[in-house]
């Protein structure tokens, strides 16, 4: 599952904040960047006419209306398998299988000790060195066999292409897998055309899952070259016939022209960047514009939605981190370790305020 990521998930590199920043010569042995399939009409479009007028400000105001039913916490959880696995973390670091690779990259969150003895950590075929930031520019580190940019991987059957890029990340967040699995049961359960809109998407994986289970797809983020790998990934897992729009564009600025034009979806996934900017320069700022997304993607639903996604990795913290660290301090003393948020709860409409995060050790 994401940490809270990678965790500011930050202020990866992600729409719209990628373009021209990451890796794209592959190094000795490794399987060459293929060009991005020529754009054409039907499955690849690019940011709309750039003369268009700056729209009128979202304005905001609270629904009316009974809040939906709570279900918390909810944990989804990605066990070890054969296409991922973390193996061990600790001391700023995590060590994860990846298909055939054993892979070392900062984690902030990993404040206890690593479990494993060090020579399984010494296996490692790559290691990410240098800014430890989520933003910070670094390289790898081959300490065993020199690696080519880039190596196949599969998720679920579907082939993909990881990828060493210059921000630590590898082209997949495997922990967004029980959002795949979950999205690919909406749409089979619909027995109906379903329309999927994935803004932020990245590489496509999620794309692709909802592609293969039969839905109609379009994917929108802001960097050129994040849209070519996944347009690549598209052909790699066999997938070239599957209704998937990649469009090339700010993913605010697209679901705005989305509600214009009445285009409509079942189901909409946003994963957005703390902060980043669009291929126009546009700016994002998580806190100050996701409620204006957030209430665009409501607006862009249909008449019988099946879901709307948000993953938000701008909060770098997690009660499972400091509960790892009690659990591992007050190991053989026995009792519980109990580990929460402190929340304030709203008395104008009963919502709660998270203030801190805590964990305590009882005996």
């Amino acid at each position: 599952m994401k940490s809270f990521r990678d965790r500011n998930r930050d202020n990866r590199p992600r729409q719209p904040a990628r373009s021209g920043t990451e890796q794209s010569r592959p190094r000795d042995g490794g399987h060459p960047v293929k060009p991005a399939p020529k754009p054409d009409e039907r499955n690849e479009i690019r940011a709309q006419d750039r003369s268009e007028p700056k729209p009128t400000p979202r304005i905001l105001a609270r629904r009316d209306g009974v809040l939906p039913a709570e279900r918390l916490p909810l944990i989804l959880e990605v066990a070890p398998n054969t296409d991922y696995a973390l193996l061990d973390s600790g001391a700023g670091q995590k060590l994860e299988q990846y298909g055939p690779y054993r892979i070392v990259r900062p984690e902030g969150q990993a404040i206890w000790q690593k479990a494993l003895p060090a020579k399984d950590w010494d296996r490692a075929d790559a290691i990410f060195t240098g800014d430890t930031d989520e933003e910070g520019i670094g390289r790898w580190r081959f300490p065993r066999t020199p690696l080519g940019e880039t190596w196949p991987m599969k998720h679920d059957g579907i082939d993909y292409l990881g990828r060493f890029t210059s921000f630590r990340h590898v082209g997949v967040f495997p922990e967004q897998a029980s959002h795949w699995d979950h999205m690919a049961g909406l749409i089979a359960a619909a027995k109906r055309p379903v329309k999927v809109l994935n803004l932020f998407g990245y590489t496509g994986l999620a794309s692709l899952v909802a592609a293969r289970a039969g839905a109609e797809v379009t994917h929108v983020d802001a960097s050129k070259k994040a849209i070519g790998w996944a347009r690549e990934n598209q052909e790699m897992a066999g997938l070239g016939n599957k209704p998937i729009r990649w469009i090339v564009d700010d993913a605010v600025k697209f679901a705005e022209r989305e509600e214009r034009r009445g285009s409509r979806y079942d189901i909409v996934l946003f994963d957005p960047p703390a902060y980043g900017r669009g291929p126009k320069g546009e700016v994002w700022q998580l806190f100050e514009d996701l409620p204006g997304l957030t209430d665009l993607c409501r607006a862009i639903l249909t008449p019988r939605p099946l879901a709307v996604v948000l993953t938000a990795y701008s909060i770098r913290a997690s009660f499972f981190a400091i509960h790892a660290l009690m659990r591992d301090t007050f190991a053989g003393m026995g009792g519980t370790v109990e580990s929460g948020e402190l929340i304030i709860r709203e008395k104008s409409a009963g919502r709660a305020l998270s203030t801190s995060l805590f964990s305590r050790w009882v005996a």
